[in-house]
């Protein structure tokens, strides 16, 4: 078990009832568990992401922690939240990182894995 670890697993929704096809304007929703695999209480400081549609059309977003929030876990601890995103495609990707402070002071990232946003509904 590393002593610096967050794992992150992400799951997106389609919502239909606030996109608009006609407009090219597909909204997606995203749930984020962040949970503390480490050995070592670290906070969650800021967040990048980086956000491709079908068109390969990238955007980077960059801020201070999540939801208004820079949760400390303690090893075993986690903590969610729901976001959103709007693309021009009916379908994308996205992937990212959160940069983390430990409680001793090492820095270290946590990697979000890719996840696609798509309006066709997938087997789970």
């Amino acid at each position: 078990m590393a002593a610096y670890e967050f794992t992150v697993s992400v799951k997106p929704q389609y919502l239909s009832e606030q996109s608009e096809p006609e407009r090219s304007r597909y909204v997606f929703s995203y749930a984020v568990t962040i949970r503390n695999t480490g050995q070592v209480a670290a906070q969650l400081i800021s967040r990048h992401w980086i956000i491709t549609d079908g068109n390969n059309h990238v955007e980077e977003v960059k801020g201070l922690g999540v939801v208004g929030h820079q949760p400390l876990l303690r090893p075993g601890e986690q903590f969610e939240y729901t976001s959103g995103a709007s693309l021009a495609t009916p379908q994308g990707s996205m992937q990212g990182t959160y940069f983390c402070v430990a409680e001793d002071g090492e820095q270290f990232q946590a990697r979000i894995p890719e996840f696609l946003l798509t309006q066709l509904r997938t087997l789970h």
